[in-house]
């Protein structure tokens, strides 16, 4: 908006309250002249008192967040207070933040809601708030249906966050039937005013697919559009693009140095990539320290995957003195969180004694919650608890069950057990041919003919 400054100064200092608080809104927004917080807090102050509720509004705001004055909520409330008793819906919409957030008031929702529902009317962002209150139960009932009718109010009116939490909404089916096209919809719209989240979650609609048709370069395009205002999860996203070259060309270089961004902000997915990338070597030189820095990022923010990674490299003594106990501690925290190779290798712990004390029966429940999300290693092992009777009774058909299981995904260890199985006839009637289909797909996985566990295997069938 172009406005004539010289004319507009001089009706401020000739007294006129709307001149001075156009005048404040010039400096506070940068808008025609440099932004200067202090020239608008003085600004806003003068018309203030003369009973503007705009500029009470404005001034409120200055002390609110600390522009131009000393932060002061109490302050902030005051000028509010004096604003919304006008009618003022920008400072309703204020005053029910200072009670949702409790800032300079004792917290209290209900009276946030009170404050939002005398804006609404009017507001946007006071639609957008009732709306959050409405999804968090906070000061209402918890209700999905009415948080959609209130984002949808504030997002016709172009407010970017009602128009992102809309999006959520159809992204995930709450409180609406489940529709990635609206979704997609909703988060056009608000990136239309860059709005980074929104931004952000439609490149995952171009990544999947969901919504859109599936274009990974169009994907990258909104990944960098956020990642470039330094949205930690953009920037994740981006280096995944990079490290697996969807919609550019693959550079682990350009990955790391995504991975780094969002990781030097706390995304535990970018710290636990970063771990790998210099576990494996991707785009950085290999070391071993600097992985283990970077998993135990992640893993002290509970991310599983990064906790399994860091009782590895306890295991195996990589960036870490070797410690077993340690190794345990951190796939245990994995394993809880269902992640099947920590479950994994938590059995094998138990089952050799290796940081715990021995115990066939804990490494059998471990072994089991792995091989029941298809690890193929577990059900191998659980297989082998069966046949031998450790941890459980000895049962040969559930150790065919397990070795059937892994076998029929190309394990080749399993495929030679399975072969020994029925060349004894132990679990399954003996049959001479499907032991040799068995060895031969064995064979085709690189497993080679073990006569010791073959004769291992002899004696516990037939002791």
């Amino acid at each position: 908006m172009n406005i004539d400054i010289d004319y507009l100064m001089e009706d401020a200092q000739d007294g006129d309250a709307y001149a001075q608080f156009i005048l404040g809104n010039c400096y506070y927004y940068g808008d025609n002249l440099n932004q200067d917080y202090e020239q608008a807090a003085f600004w806003f102050r003068k018309s203030a008192f003369q009973g503007d509720s705009n500029a009470q509004n404005m001034f409120g705001e200055c002390f609110y967040f600390g522009a131009g004055l000393k932060q002061d909520y109490r302050q902030a409330i005051f000028w509010f207070e004096k604003s919304a008793e006008q009618g003022n819906a920008d400072a309703q919409k204020n005053l029910g933040d200072c009670y949702y957030y409790g800032n300079g008031v004792e917290q209290n929702y209900n009276e946030a809601v009170y404050w939002y529902k005398l804006a609404a009317n009017d507001c946007a962002a006071a639609q957008y708030s009732l709306g959050e209150c409405y999804y968090n139960g906070y000061g209402v009932d918890k209700n999905y249906k009415e948080a959609i009718y209130w984002y949808t109010k504030a997002a016709k009116q172009d407010y970017a966050p009602a128009q992102y939490n809309l999006g959520n909404h159809y992204y995930f089916g709450e409180g609406v039937k489940q529709d990635y096209r609206k979704a997609a919809f909703w988060y056009k719209k608000a990136t239309e005013q860059n709005y980074t989240l929104a931004q952000c979650n439609l490149g995952a609609c171009y990544y999947y697919g969901d919504g859109v048709k599936q274009d990974y370069e169009k994907s990258v395009y909104w990944y960098r559009k956020a990642a470039e205002q330094d949205f930690p999860q953009a920037q994740f996203n981006l280096g995944d693009c990079y490290f697996y070259g969807r919609g550019v060309e693959q550079d682990y270089e350009k990955a790391v140095h995504w991975y780094r961004k969002a990781a030097k902000q706390g995304n535990a997915y970018a710290q636990y990539n970063l771990g790998d990338c210099y576990y494996n070597g991707d785009g950085v030189e290999q070391n071993y320290k600097e992985a283990f820095k970077w998993y135990r990022k992640a893993a002290e923010q509970d991310y599983a995957p990064a906790q399994h990674a860091l009782g590895r490299c306890y295991y195996y003594g990589e960036g870490i003195e070797q410690d077993d106990e340690e190794a345990v501690r951190w796939y245990k925290k994995a394993a809880k969180q269902d992640h099947a190779q920590a479950q994994f290798n938590l059995g094998n712990h138990y089952y050799f004694g290796e940081g715990v004390e021995l115990d066939y029966k804990e490494a059998v429940y471990w072994y089991k919650k792995a091989a029941k999300q298809d690890y193929v290693p577990a059900q191998c092992n659980l297989g082998d608890c069966y046949y031998y009777g450790q941890g459980v009774e000895q049962d040969f058909e559930k150790a065919v069950f397990w070795y059937k299981k892994a076998a029929e995904q190309n394990f080749g260890y399993a495929q030679e057990l399975l072969r020994n199985c029925y060349l004894l006839g132990a679990g399954v009637p003996q049959d001479n041919e499907k032991a040799k289909m068995w060895h031969d797909r064995a064979k085709e996985n690189g497993e080679e003919f073990d006569e010791e566990l073959l004769e291992k295997m002899k004696k516990a069938f037939n002791p």
